[in-house]
């Protein structure tokens, strides 16, 4: 691709008025986080904007976008903007309605109000605080909470309300007497709209790599499937106690290779079978019994010019599978050892390899 603006190539007057917004600011040599900061949008949708600005106007990078701004005229050295985009402050502004706290569980769980960290206690009221946070949008009763954290050993006194009490405390409202943890008749949830959960924003990105994905476009969609990835810290809930944890801890781990095997299919799908390699080959260690991601690796190992490292994996799963559940390979791996075997390359599915 052409580095800078050149005969033929597209101009800004295809982009929309947010990216050339977004390109005048890049221009100015701003990073994502100050742009975001500046025209009020989340990173990641400046990351996006960046991404099909790239696109439409057939450049490699950002170096080649900050470039192209100058070459065509947007932004002059001195002068400003030729176009009418809105001169980008540096200052931080907040959108109305954005979350003044956020929770992460796709780790140790940690929690920052205002941006600050903040110190949750110890490990039963921070899984008092984990089950609010993954029981969004409803109200959750104190025998749940006790039934969650304590399972069948409940304890003596009354010890929810004390650590709901504390949790209150530390996390309120921006100059307010309020907090996030509210309460009612029949239990506590927290304040729709205050709090932001990594959950839910990793959601929000499998669903948009899912639109991604019908709409054709499988680079966008591995490229946004792996932001969703990137919110992981660790094991979900690390270290928590108590019969909830534990099962959003299984829940959160089990979506999280669903998540890998899906991003890895697309990218054998687009033909990036060198690059796939080594996440397969470390999830297949980590889950030798995975028959998909056992055919995925050896799919990729084939692709890549390794017939004969696809037919050891092949072998090596084949005993995992019979040491362990005493059950021979399924019909997936089965047949994708035999179209290796035969050399068919249309039956395997796999996209021509990328230049």
């Amino acid at each position: 691709m052409p580095t800078t603006a050149t005969i033929g190539q597209p101009t800004v007057t295809t982009l929309t008025r947010q990216e050339r917004e977004v390109l005048f600011a890049v221009g100015c040599g701003l990073t994502d986080a100050e742009i975001a900061c500046a025209l009020a949008l989340p990173e990641d949708a400046v990351t996006g904007y960046l991404t099909r600005i790239l696109v439409k106007l057939q450049l490699r990078d950002r170096a080649a976008a900050i470039v192209h701004a100058f070459d065509c005229g947007l932004v002059v050295p001195g002068r400003g903007p030729r176009e009418a985009a809105r001169p980008v402050p540096r200052t931080v502004i907040r959108r109305a309605g954005e979350p003044q706290v956020r929770i992460s569980v796709l780790g140790p769980l940690q929690a920052w109000c205002e941006g600050q960290p903040v110190d949750l206690g110890h490990l039963r009221q921070q899984a008092v605080l984990a089950a609010l946070a993954l029981c969004p949008d409803r109200t959750v009763s104190q025998q749940e909470l006790l039934d969650g954290v304590w399972g069948m050993e409940p304890p003596i006194t009354k010890v929810v309300p004390v650590y709901i009490y504390r949790l209150r405390k530390v996390l309120r409202l921006e100059n307010s007497a309020d907090s996030v943890i509210q309460r009612d008749r029949c239990g506590y949830r927290l304040l729709p709209g205050a709090v932001e959960v990594d959950v839910a924003r990793m959601e929000e990105l499998v669903t948009a790599a899912g639109t991604a994905e019908r709409a054709g476009e499988l680079a966008e969609a591995v490229r946004v499937c792996a932001q969703a990835l990137e919110l992981f810290r660790g094991e979900p809930l690390a270290g928590l106690p108590g019969p909830f944890a534990e099962l959003e801890r299984l829940r959160l781990t089990e979506r999280r290779i669903a998540l890998v095997q899906r991003k890895l299919d697309w990218q054998l799908q687009l033909g990036r079978h060198s690059e796939a390699i080594a996440e397969l080959r470390a999830l297949a260690v980590a889950q030798p019994l995975n028959e998909p991601v056992a055919a995925m690796l050896m799919r990729a190992l084939y692709r890549s010019g390794r017939q004969a490292d696809a037919l050891t994996l092949f072998d090596r799963t084949r005993r995992h599978l019979a040491d362990d559940l005493g059950v021979p390979p399924g019909r997936l791996l089965r047949q994708t050892h035999q179209m290796i075997l035969r050399g068919c390359d249309a039956d395997l599915g796999l996209a021509p390899t990328a230049p």
